[in-house]
This record gives structure tokens, C-alpha cells and sequence, in this order.
């Protein structure tokens, strides 16, 4: 008891000492619930306030505000409080004390209470920060460089220093979202191999992510829409994630991830029907102008008539409480949709009109694209836009921004080009990749085509560009000497002026680097030989070869550009059946990976090569897989929808003709009837040549029919009916080659029970087509495999296929109709 009786003085004075030792206003702080609470504290408390309250207060403020909705947000009234000021001057007074972590902190929140970059108090702060920044953690690194990014320093010499430090520290990085924030900010000064280590080490992370954060897939996606480069491993890594948060995704998420997608060329049909159900869950409960608008730009485009004009009647609404940008959102969604709402664009123009002021080069340029493809009339506005975008090129140096607004002012009426505007795009050129010569290219074109003077004599202006265009491209091409960033600069290039000026340049520069094609480029360099419609023997063999050796290093949605040149254009490279095999066994695994409308098409690239592989047909022709293609269908742009039909009709016929061991039925009959009552076939006046001539080689109009439609709808130039002498039969009636005012041909509707009328024993039809340009390579008389797998339909369907190419026919040697009757007689008859 005594004992107890001595200990007890001691308790009584370190519980003194502890209640003594009471941080009262870092209590006084942490008990406020309210941004006003937090400001009183600190008005109260000015004398005491330590750099740990200061970090505090700063700190509270900004979880008060992040908390709430955009549209509720009061940080322009914090930022008028005479105690934020105390805390400002606090706080750089106070900076040499902080340690890393709250230094970067507190700049970070700052900034996101709007106070202005050039402010001493930012100024100081990221001075401190660079000093310290090779010792800082990656976690305060990677939001040093958001900060960094977000005050548009994102190609500075410090940002360059934190990539070097990225680079030299990357594996000792575990967190997804420090990694994912570092990638977005550092997007504009990565290499290659840094590219791909970041990759390899974002896919590595995102297994170890938390699958509810979005946000961090979201950035990755970021990062590279930024440099341009669709990975489609990691993307797809990215796309399960944001699947498995589509109930918590709003809006605006929904509208970013689709513009990345958008952007990257990705289209994964699952998300986008899974977005689009989302997105239509929101309308009821996205009732303020910022959210609504995310929501339009996202949902219009991708929805059925019947709810786009729900949301077009809305928009109506809340027109006139818009921002500029949230203007701009609507008429460039009412664009890619199409709308001819000429009330709701003239409200949405309208707001737009008197916001011009605020509008950035880039923002002008996309407002008049959108309303000039929208054919919007209005020549008041249109001249005012056109000046703006003057006054904007003459002061820029930037080459995609002059490119971009030469291109968007070529769209407008103008009679004639400035002087001015020709001048500085002359001073830029030298700067311009190949893609942005070619754009440009296009812009002079038009100009020289609605400038009137230009006919009567060679404006300078005008051959000055031109010149300079060819040569700043052969240059660029010369002296490149990576092949990935040639494929790059040409991916979109290939156009008139480009085909006419660059094009051998460009295959003798592919040539050049034709060790550097590797698995990860042979998809953008198989897909530009495609585009460009001609042969290169020593390129497709070098792709074929690579593809077969490395086939598990390419991607298996990448077999299907890999394989479309030698489908498209018929070329059997060396080991043309080990290509194909590979190929088909990459995919097959993943057939249920793809999208549907991506299926068909990679279907019907085999089919032109005469391959069928069973069990991707019969994935095709299933039930499920039809009902999936037509929903996607409903969500994609017109041309793609429309290509993605006509290649499954295709398909269809194919698989009938070619195989009927599938057992698949045709089920295009009133598809092609409708296509051949809404588009008649032009004729040329060749064709009209060829059908006077038949007459004569045969004996009689009567002996020929023109423009018929055969089983499964192909549609043959001619047709007539030899006996087993070969001898032509007559037809029923005589034939005539009916055209239209307009130059087309009107089918004869009998002509499908016609083609099938009995033939007598050892008689047999033939199909007489004239093949023109379309049907071969450019570079050579090399035919195309769409040529090829019609004739081979023709002879299933009972024909025998003369085919009469239009070099033949247009030859020295046929000038004068004796010469075409016997070169007639000879290929008919024999």
C-alpha cells in the first residue's frame, strides 16, 4: 500500500505532462467537417501554426472539396478567404522544412485549389522539388510529374530528368498507380525501349491491381493513345477491368474510355455494349449541363434513333447553360451521328458563336470541321471562323496545329489562298512528317481546284508549296532510318499526291529496312501494302517468313492485317500454305476473343484464299454469334456497318458454294434483292463497245445477255449459251443493254430465272466479264484475289469465265473492231 502510495504522485505528473503536450490545433482541425470550419482554425491559431498545420489545413480543404460533384465544388470561394492567403504565406515561408512527401503533397493540392502556376508559391515549390527530385519517392515522383504535366511542362528539361530517373528505377516500381501516373506524364519523351519496358511492366502490375480501381487502367490506356501504339495485350488487359466496373463507371469515364478506344483504333464490343447499356441507364440521373454532355458525346453517336432524339429534345433544354467546351462536345457528337436536327444545331451554333473568343486553335478547328460535314449554312459564321483560323496558323510554329488548321480553312470556301497563310505554311513544312505533307498536299489541291485565276496562269504560291511538299518528303524519307516510325508517318499518308510523289520513294526506303521487320510491326506494314494496292515480292516473302517463325510473338487479332495483303492481292509467297496454317492455329484458340464484325472480315480474307477453317465458319454461322453481330452492328459507324454485311453476305455465298459439307443455308436472298433494287451497276462505254461486238462475233444481239444476275446474286457483264459445237444458242427474246439517264445499268429482273432456263445435253453457259483496273495490282497486270474467287463461284455455278482484262482491251494491237471481234471469237469460241 505504501508503495502504491508513491507511484501515484508520478502518475499525476506525466498524465500532466501528457495532457500538456496536446497538439490543440492539429486537434482543433481534425475535428472541422466543413472548409470554413478548417479557415476559422486557422485564422484563430496564425502565431502557432506549424508546417504539420499547415499540411493539414491544406489537406482538409481539398478532401472537403474533391468529395463533392464538380458542379458543387467552392473552391473559388476558398480561394478568396483572406485565411487561405495566411495559409499561402505560411506555407512559403515554411518550405525549406517540409520533407519531400508533404512538399510535394502540398504543391499538389495547391495547384488543385486553383492557385496560379506562375504564383511565387508554386514557383518556389517545384524549384525545392526539382532540387530534391533524384532523392524523392517514386510515389512523390510520379505526382511531382502529374503536376508537372498538368502545367503543360510535359516535354521541359525537368520532366526530361524524371524519365531518365523512370528509367534507371523502373523495377523497383510495385504499384500500378504510381507506374500508370508516371507513363501518362512522361508519354511525350519516351524511346522505343522505354515504351515497351513500361509496357512489360504495366501488365505485370495490373494483375496485382485492385480490380475495382479504374482509374489506373484508364491512364495506362492514356499512355498509349499518347505515343500512338496499340498494344493489344495490355489493352485487353484493361478492357476486363473497366468491364467488371461498367455499374460504377459515370459518364464521364464512359465518354473518356471510348474517345481512348476511339482514338487507338481498339473496338471491343463487349465494352461498347456494355457502355452503351450503362450509359442508358444515366440519362434519368444526368441532369446538370457537365454531366449531360459527357454523357451525349458518348451516347449519340453509338444509340438508336429513338433514344438519340430523347437526347437531342433534351439538349434542346439546356442549350443556353453550356460552356464552351461542353458546346463543343455536343455539335461534334451531333456530327458523328449525323443529325439533321437543324433547330437543336442552330441552339447549340448559337452559344457556340458567342463563346469564339475562348476557344483555343484546336477547338475552331474541330467546331468548323463538325459543322462543315454537318453542311451546316451559315456564311456569316463561316467567314468568322476562317479568320479566326488565320489569325491562329499565322501565329503558330507547331506542325500538327498548322497542319490541322490548313487542312480544316481548305475545307471553307475561300477563292483564293493568302499570301500570308501560304508563306508560313512554307516556313513549316520542313518540320512535317510524312502524314502532315501528305495533309497539306490535300489542302493545296483544293485550293488549286477553287482558286479560278489558277486557270489561267501557274500561281508561284501554289507551285512553291507543291515543291517544297515532295522534296521535305523524299528527304524524310532518305535519311529515315527506322522503320517503325516510317510505318507511323505513312499509316494515314497514302492519298494522290502521295502515291503520285512519295510512293516508289517509300517502297525503296521499306526495302532498305527490310531487316527491321519484326512481330510487332508486320501487321502496320502488311496493312499499307494492302492500302496501296500493289505487289512488293521481296516485302510480303520477308513478312511471311517472320510471321511463320515468330507467330507466337504477334497477337492473334494481328493475324488477320498480317494476312490481308497475300488474300487481297493474291500473292503466294514461298510458303504460302505454312503462312496460312500458322496463322489459323494463332487464332483459333481466341476465335471467341474477337470482335464479331472483326470475325467476318478475318473469315472472309481466308475465304478469298480459298481457306475455310470449320470450326471459325461454324462460329460464324451459329445462332449466338448472329445475334451478337447485330447487336455490335447497331453501334458501328455506317461505313463499317454496311462493309461488315457485305463481306458477311460474301461469306455467306463462299461457304455455299465452296463448302457444302458445313451444311450452312443461304440466308442473304432478300438482303441481295433489296441491295439490287437500291444500287444499279454503272456502265462504261467499253462495256457498251464489248456488247456490240458480241453481237457481231455471235451472230446476233439475240445470241447475248447483258448485266445478268446469277444464283447466289453475282452479277456477270454478259452471258451467252454455246451448244456442245460450240455454236451460241439463241435467247428466248433479243437483248438489250438498258441504261438509265443517269449512265446506269437496269438489271432485268427476269434475268435470275432466265440464267437458269434448261440447257440441251452438252450445252453450257459462259460468263463474259470485263475486268478493269479494280481487279488488279496497281504496279503490275497481276490479278486480285476478289477476281479470282468470283471466277471460281462462276465455274461452280455451271459458267465457263472469259474474263477480258482492260489492258488487253485497250492494247495497240486491238484498234480496230476487226481486231476485237477476232480477239472475241478466239477467247469464246475458242
Amino acid at each position: 500500500m505504501f508503495r502504491l502510495q508513491c507511484v501515484r504522485p508520478c502518475l499525476r505528473r506525466l498524465l500532466h505532462l501528457g495532457v500538456g503536450s496536446r497538439d490543440h490545433v492539429l486537434e482543433g482541425l481534425q475535428v472541422c467537417s466543413t472548409d470554413h470550419q478548417v479557415l476559422d482554425v486557422v485564422g484563430k491559431n496564425r502565431t502557432k501554426l506549424t508546417v504539420e498545420h499547415v499540411s493539414c489545413a491544406v489537406r482538409m480543404l481539398w478532401d472537403f472539396q474533391k468529395e463533392r460533384p464538380e458542379l458543387l465544388r467552392t473552391v473559388h470561394l476558398i480561394k478568396c478567404h483572406p485565411e487561405f492567403l495566411t495559409l499561402r504565406v505560411l506555407a512559403e515561408n515554411k518550405i525549406s522544412l517540409m520533407d519531400d512527401l508533404t512538399l510535394v503533397n502540398m504543391l499538389y493540392v495547391f495547384l488543385r485549389l486553383s492557385v496560379e502556376p506562375h504564383d511565387s508559391l508554386v514557383q518556389q515549390m517545384v524549384s525545392e522539388a526539382w532540387r530534391r527530385v533524384d532523392g524523392l519517392p517514386m510515389s512523390s515522383l510520379s505526382k511531382f510529374a502529374v503536376i508537372l504535366h498538368d502545367q503543360l511542362l510535359h516535354s521541359s528539361p525537368l520532366m526530361g530528368h524524371i524519365t531518365n530517373i523512370l528509367d534507371q528505377r523502373l523495377s523497383s516500381i510495385d504499384n500500378a498507380r504510381v507506374l500508370a501516373a508516371l507513363m501518362v506524364s512522361v508519354s511525350n519523351l519516351v524511346s522505343t525501349r522505354l515504351r515497351d519496358a513500361l509496357i512489360s511492366r504495366a501488365e505485370c502490375l495490373l494483375d496485382t491491381n485492385n480490380p475495382l480501381n479504374y482509374n489506373t487502367p484508364r491512364r495506362m490506356v492514356q499512355f498509349l493513345r499518347s505515343v500512338k501504339y496499340t498494344h493489344r495485350p495490355l489493352l485487353d488487359k484493361c478492357n476486363e477491368i473497366f468491364l467488371r466496373n461498367i455499374p460504377r463507371l459515370d459518364a464521364e469515364n464512359l465518354s473518356i474510355i471510348l474517345g481512348l478506344y476511339q482514338s487507338l483504333q481498339f473496338n471491343n464490343c463487349d465494352f461498347r455494349l456494355a457502355a452503351k447499356e450503362r450509359l442508358i441507364e444515366l440519362i434519368d440521373t444526368s441532369t446538370d449541363p457537365y454531366t449531360f454532355s459527357k454523357l451525349f458525346a458518348a451516347l449519340a453517336p453509338i444509340s438508336s434513333p429513338e433514344i438519340r432524339e430523347r437526347l437531342e429534345n433534351t439538349t434542346f433544354l439546356v442549350a443556353d447553360e453550356f460552356s464552351a467546351q461542353q458546346a463543343l462536345a455536343i455539335v461534334e457528337a451531333l456530327e458523328e451521328s449525323q443529325s439533321r436536327n437543324l433547330s437543336l444545331l442552330n441552339k447549340i451554333t448559337s452559344v457556340i458563336q458567342k463563346k469564339l473568343p475562348v476557344y483555343r486553335s484546336v477547338e475552331v478547328a474541330r467546331i468548323t470541321q463538325a459543322l462543315f460535314l454537318l453542311h451546316y449554312q451559315n456564311p456569316e459564321l463561316f467567314a468568322a471562323l476562317r479568320t479566326i483560323l488565320v489569325s491562329f496558323l499565322q501565329r503558330s510554329f507547331y506542325p500538327y496545329e498548322v497542319t490541322m488548321l490548313t487542312r480544316v480553312l481548305a475545307m471553307l470556301p475561300s477563292p483564293r489562298l493568302d499570301e500570308g497563310v501560304a508563306q508560313h505554311v512554307d516556313n513549316v513544312i520542313a518540320q512535317c512528317n510524312l502524314s502532315e505533307l501528305n495533309t497539306i498536299s490535300f489542302a493545296v489541291a483544293k485550293w488549286i481546284r477553287t482558286d479560278p485565276s489558277y486557270r489561267h496562269n501557274t500561281h508561284s504560291k501554289y507551285v512553291r508549296l507543291l515543291q517544297r511538299l515532295s522534296q521535305c518528303g523524299r528527304e524524310r524519307l532518305q535519311t529515315a532510318d527506322r522503320l517503325d516510325l516510317v510505318l507511323e508517318e505513312i499509316k494515314f499518308a497514302p492519298g494522290e499526291w502521295f502515291e503520285e510523289m512519295l510512293l516508289e520513294e517509300t517502297f525503296v526506303t521499306l526495302n532498305r529496312m527490310i531487316d527491321q521487320i519484326n512481330p510487332s510491326n508486320i501487321a502496320d506494314l502488311a496493312f499499307f501494302l494492302t492500302r496501296t494496292n500493289r505487289l512488293n515480292p521481296p516485302l510480303m516473302e520477308r513478312i511471311a517468313s517472320v510471321a511463320i517463325e515468330h507467330i507466337d510473338e504477334i497477337h492473334f487479332s494481328a493475324t488477320y492485317p498480317t494476312l490481308l495483303p497475300f488474300s487481297v492481292l493474291n500473292y503466294e509467297p514461298a510458303h504460302v500454305d505454312e503462312l496460312y496454317d500458322v496463322c489459323i492455329k494463332r487464332f483459333t484458340p481466341h476465335i471467341s476473343s474477337f470482335d464479331p464484325h472483326l470475325l467476318v472480315l478475318l473469315a472472309y480474307c481466308l475465304a478469298l484464299a480459298d481457306h475455310f477453317p470449320e470450326e471459325l465458319i461454324r462460329e460464324i454461322f451459329s445462332i449466338g454469334f448472329l445475334g451478337k453481330l447485330d447487336c455490335q452492328l447497331e453501334s458501328l459507324h455506317d461505313s463499317l456497318r454496311m462493309r461488315t454485311k457485305q463481306r458477311l453476305m460474301e461469306l455467306n455465298r463462299a461457304v455455299c458454294l465452296e463448302c457444302p459439307e458445313f451444311q450452312v443455308p443461304w440466308f442473304h436472298e432478300r438482303y441481295c434483292q433489296h441491295l439490287q433494287k437500291k444500287v444499279n451497276g454503272s456502265v462504261s462505254p467499253v462495256q457498251q463497245q464489248i456488247h456490240t461486238m458480241l453481237g457481231g462475233v455471235l451472230g446476233g444481239i439475240n445470241f447475248v445477255r447483258a448485266a445478268v444476275v446469277t444464283p447466289y446474286f453475282y452479277t456477270i457483264d454478259f452471258e451467252c449459251k454455246l451448244d456442245k459445237h460450240l455454236k451460241p444458242l439463241p435467247y428466248s427474246g433479243p437483248s438489250t443493254l438498258q441504261i438509265s439517264e443517269r449512265g446506269k445499268v437496269l438489271w432485268d429482273s427476269n434475268s435470275l430465272e432466265n440464267a437458269r432456263d434448261e440447257l440441251p445435253a452438252g450445252a453450257h453457259r459462259v460468263a463474259i466479264d470485263f475486268m478493269d483496273s479494280k481487279f488488279f495490282c496497281k504496279n503490275s497486270h497481276h490479278m486480285k484475289g476478289e477476281a479470282l474467287m468470283r471466277k471460281r463461284h462462276l465455274e461452280i455455278l455451271g459458267y465457263r469465265v472469259v474474263q477480258i482484262p482492260h489492258f488487253e482491251w485497250n492494247s495497240m494491237e486491238l484498234s480496230t473492231p476487226h481486231a476485237w471481234k477476232r480477239y472475241l471469237r478466239k477467247k469464246i469460241l475458242g
